[in-house]
């Protein structure tokens, strides 16, 4: 049976499954993610929406094949295959901030039954500032504040954004031929930092940033109308200076700016603890012993971060859930 009417099917069948149910019974909505990943971080999302009538299931779109991914998703679930009891949730990545100039942009802002993250990626949310200490305090077990990650990064958003334009604009245009995700990735990516110093590597960013603005101004000499059309059309759409960094590439991010930040401020943490624990112990035994204790206590940094879900009240996930609470009450 071909997947596209096995997958029709299927969405008919939880329809009819819900209708032919006890009235008492809990209508199953199904909820279909792009990657493993996505099931807790859209679980997180789904969970107060579930009551004694309705409950998700999250799960990826096939039980038959491996295939994962946004395109799978939205490929097997739209044009009539998601419904009142089959949904699809799926990252933002760039989709939202084009507004519809691609076919699947046009699909993931306009299927009422399908859901985005508004921040590029689960790993921007993931990544939500206010949250990282948290992050750091069960990563070490070491609740003293050593980086401040909010200004940091409203720092590193602020120093991104006129470059971050320019991206939306060649993805809104056509043009991302000549500067792609891959590129603005190269150049926002801060470096090597002191954690007790980390201004100079604010510095060097916006050099990067600036350098490569003056270029993209030199090979597109007349699109500064455009650009500001672009720059006020982002910030309509949540995109602030301030959280840029909600919005570009999520695993990039992720890999290239957060778990390094995070590394150096753990590791720092970490021996904090350790010196105390030498410190203040009484005899050999006594510090062997708290040492052994602590060592096994202390947490996978890339573990704890995929876990987070300090994220709740930022602006993306509100939002999500706004639509979610439209599409379960009209």
């Amino acid at each position: 049976m071909p997947s596209r009417l096995k997958d029709h099917l299927n969405s008919r069948y939880f329809e009819a499954a819900n209708q032919l149910t006890s009235k008492k019974a809990r209508r199953r909505i199904i909820a279909y993610v792009e990657s493993y990943d996505d099931i807790y971080f859209w679980r997180t999302v789904l969970n107060r929406f579930e009551n004694d009538k309705r409950y998700f299931e999250v799960m990826l779109p096939s039980h038959q094949k491996l295939e994962r991914g946004k395109k799978s998703v939205l490929m097997n679930f739209i044009k009539g295959r998601v419904g009142q009891d089959m949904i699809a949730c799926v990252d933002a990545d760039y989709d939202y901030l084009i507004q519809g100039v691609t076919p699947q942009s046009k699909s993931v802002l306009e299927n009422p039954f399908v859901f985005h993250t508004y921040a590029y990626a689960i790993e921007n949310l993931q990544c939500y500032a206010p949250s990282l200490h948290e992050v750091c305090v069960a990563v070490t077990l070491n609740d003293r504040r050593i980086f401040d990650f909010e200004d940091y990064l409203t720092q590193y958003s602020e120093a991104i954004f006129p470059l971050f334009v320019w991206s939306v604009w060649a993805y809104r245009t056509g043009n991302h031929n000549q500067f792609s995700l891959s590129d603005l990735a190269r150049v926002i990516d801060p470096g090597g930092f002191n954690v007790f110093d980390p201004q100079p590597s604010i510095e060097r960013l916006r050099q990067k940033v600036g350098h490569k603005v003056k270029q993209l101004q030199m090979e597109f000499p007349d699109n500064k109308e455009q650009y500001l059309q672009v720059k006020t059309s982002i910030k309509e759409l949540g995109v602030t200076p301030q959280t840029t960094y909600l919005y570009v590439q999520g695993h990039s991010l992720f890999d290239n700016v957060i778990v390094p930040i995070l590394s150096k401020v753990c590791n720092r943490l970490r021996l904090e603890r350790q010196d105390e624990i030498s410190r203040t112990a009484r005899h050999y035994t006594q510090r062997r012993n708290e040492m052994s204790c602590y060592e096994h206590s202390i947490q996978d940094i890339r573990q704890m971060l995929k876990k987070n879900n300090g994220y709740t009240l930022s602006a993306p996930f509100l939002h999500v859930q706004e639509d979610i609470e439209h599409f379960l009450n009209p």
